[in-house]
């Protein structure tokens, strides 16, 4: 059982919701990836809407991000502590 799923699915709608453009998640979140940015800087490990597990090529960091569905964006790296 995932005691998680009801926060993530008001998460995902709340997000998607919103459709931001780059700018505004930018203005809120910090660094901003499109999906071949953020393949080009991240591995990526397992999707649970609204996050993407990864792992970041440059140092191995893991963390994860956060993205929406429309425009498809990905933001708000949190890496995990090891």
């Amino acid at each position: 059982m995932d005691t998680t799923e009801n926060i993530r699915r008001t998460m995902t709608a709340e997000l998607n919701a919103m459709e931001a453009e780059r700018d505004r998640l930018a203005a809120r979140y910090g660094q901003v990836w499109s999906t071949d940015e953020m393949a080009h800087d991240f591995t990526v490990e397992g999707f649970l809407a609204p996050f993407v597990v990864v792992e970041r090529k440059s140092d191995g960091a893991r963390g994860t991000l956060m993205f929406q569905h429309s425009p498809r964006y990905y933001f708000s790296f949190t890496e995990t502590e090891a």
